[in-house]
């Protein structure tokens, strides 16, 4: 979902009218908002039992603090559902029961609903006109707006992300459909009306350029999705600027290599069109590109520019797999290496000491879907270890300390000296570095590599060889030798200062804490509480429903092994939930004592 919101313009929010705001929901909501995507919104599944238009339209106001802006009402509801009343033109749009989209008929409002079609049709117009001050002044002396001005003001309020035009129906059955595929073409933006994409430096950093939508302009694409075909791999691309056509070779700015584009196919779900060429605004699948990953540049040979990358976060949970079939070996690497192909948050390594192939991912799940395409998709069964959590380490104190560094071999030694203070950072700052040096004792083009040394021996902490997070790094002062000193001799010196001072400075083990979204019935909701509390859970809201009770809590990725099936077992099969890193926090002395004395004994 998250790859695919970075392309798009525009989306169509899908609600289930019984079910409605459910935590898989939200979290793409979420997304949506992060990416500034446009949307509309379809409440589905009307004719369902249970089916709620006005209180789903609720929960997305409460629920996602979102403004959902509504545009029908339903006629009838459950088994009784058989329209739409359009409120722009005050038009009910009635359908027959033969699922058949095209037979309907455009009548008057119903009259038992008139009432409530002004009184929803109100709420409309307030909400636009508030997009066009001469059109809210007009109004308030009460002049109606033109149903062409109202229609330019809930475009211009959709792309802004102001509101969001609501409709419902049932897709099943389609009803209410066709009025979704018109909000589609009349309020979301087409490419050239959303913010174009800026163009950065191999650093990342922005250069103040920007990929504009035109397709005279150089090659700006965006490889955003791969997937394995049989005619080889479909690299999923959107056009930002310029054009390709077949046989067209290109620059992927990532690896630095030539692509030669073999063929353009348009997806239409799971069949395609060949095309000769696409331009700035099309998403289309390259096929022939042997180098190019989910988030590289695709541009101009003669005129290189690289886009703003997709940033995937690192996984939180491993686990040690090995193919039941002694000969399964290299097929099961051919396998996970296209996999980690499709998915840039699914990781593999190898450990360097056991020679075991690890895979690391976002979740239990996450890794347990993997397995099962391993299984289904290219045919290795494997055996599962243990899970591993990707524990992090900190500091909690402030340690001034001097390290020097003198070796001696016949001929020129090495020499550095350094004083430094190691400290706390904020959350979430990762690692900074800053050189106070003044005087020369340390000269400026040594400064880096007392950085690098200290930065590259945080990827190891001194309590059990977690990676370090969140620490402040000051060179405070030091000394050189005109003869023995060089940026190698630094970079020891930082890495052994790093040794010296970090345990000196009360390092903490840190454990990723996962935020967990429950959905159960009523009457199960305290066995689901009392078993969050049990794994160390902090429950955060509770929010009841019509068929249940919502639960948010934030629980430790350690203590949610086995979850789901926990859960099935608490509601008798009803209950679901979903689950996704939030963030590090430090481990109870308990744990972080197992958790170490664990490391230790899987290392001798």
């Amino acid at each position: 979902v998250y790859r695919s919101l970075k392309v798009l313009d525009g989306g169509v929010g899908v609600f289930c009218g019984s079910g409605g705001v459910e935590p898989q929901s939200e979290t793409n909501w979420r997304y949506a908002n992060d990416s500034e995507v446009s949307r509309i919104i379809l409440v589905n599944k009307l004719d369902r039992l249970g089916a709620d238009f006005y209180r789903v339209v609720k929960q997305i106001e409460n629920v996602l603090g979102a403004v959902p802006l509504v545009m029908v009402l339903p006629i009838g509801i459950e088994d009784d559902f058989k329209g739409v009343v359009d409120l722009l033109t005050r038009k009910a749009w009635i359908w027959d029961d033969s699922m058949d989209a095209a037979k309907y008929h455009i009548e008057e409002v119903p009259a038992d609903m008139a009432d409530l079609v002004e009184e929803w049709r109100e709420k409309l117009i307030e909400t636009a006109v508030e997009q066009d001050d001469d059109l809210m002044e007009a109004y308030l002396d009460g002049e109606e707006p033109s149903i062409e001005d109202l229609q330019r003001c809930i475009r211009k309020g959709t792309i802004n992300l102001d509101f969001f035009p609501t409709y419902c129906g049932s897709a099943f059955k389609n009803k209410g459909v066709q009025l979704v595929l018109d909000a589609v073409v009349d309020y979301l933006p087409n490419p050239v009306e959303v913010k174009p994409q800026p163009e950065v430096d191999l650093e990342g950093n922005e250069t103040g350029e920007f990929a504009i939508v035109d397709p005279e302009r150089p090659l700006r694409a965006l490889a955003f999705k791969i997937m394995d075909d049989r005619f080889g791999a479909l690299t999923f691309t959107r056009i930002y600027s310029g054009k390709i056509k077949k046989g067209d070779t290109v620059l992927n700015t990532f690896t630095g290599k030539n692509e030669r584009i073999g063929r353009i196919v348009e997806m239409h779900a799971d069949s395609r069109q060949e095309l000769d060429a696409a331009q700035a605004g099309d998403i289309v699948a390259l096929l022939g590109l042997k180098n190019t990953q989910t988030g590289h540049t695709l541009c101009d040979m003669k005129n290189p520019a690289t886009l703003e990358p997709m940033v995937f976060p690192d996984p939180v949970i491993s686990i040690a797999i090995r193919p039941k079939d002694k000969g399964g070996s290299e097929k099961m690497g051919i396998a996970l290496s296209k996999m980690v192909q499709e998915d840039p948050s699914f990781r593999v390594e190898t450990d360097e000491e056991s020679g075991e192939t690890i895979i690391k991912g976002m979740g239990e799940l996450h890794l347990d879907i993997k397995v099962d395409i391993l299984k289904r998709t290219h045919g290795v069964e494997v055996e599962v270890g243990k899970p591993q959590v990707a524990y992090r380490e900190t500091i909690t104190q402030r340690v001034e300390d001097s390290y020097t560094h003198k070796k001696q071999t016949g001929g020129s030694g090495q020499f550095a000296k350094i004083d430094y203070a190691i400290e706390p950072g904020e959350t979430g700052s990762g690692f900074n570095f800053e050189s106070v040096v003044t005087g020369g004792n340390v000269p400026r083009e040594y400064w880096p590599a007392v950085q690098k040394g200290f930065e590259v021996s945080m990827q190891t902490g001194t309590l059990a060889g977690f990676p370090l997070l969140d620490v402040k790094v000051t060179l405070i002062d030091g000394g050189f030798h005109a003869v023995d000193s060089s940026a190698i001799a630094y970079e020891i010196a930082a890495k052994a200062a790093y040794r010296q001072s970090v345990p000196k400075a009360s390092p903490q083990l840190l454990e990723p804490i996962m935020k967990v979204d429950v959905f159960t019935p009523d009457d199960h909701v305290g066995d689901v509480i009392g078993d969050l509390n049990r794994r160390r859970g902090m429950i955060k809201s509770q929010e009841a429903g019509t068929t249940g009770v919502r639960v948010k809590a934030d629980a430790p990725l350690s203590e949610m092994f086995g979850y789901i099936g926990d859960l099935r077992t608490m509601t008798s099969g009803r209950g679901q939930f979903s689950m996704e890193f939030s963030h590090y926090a430090p481990c109870p002395n308990n744990v972080a004592e197992a958790v170490i004395k664990e490391v230790k004994e899987r290392k001798k």
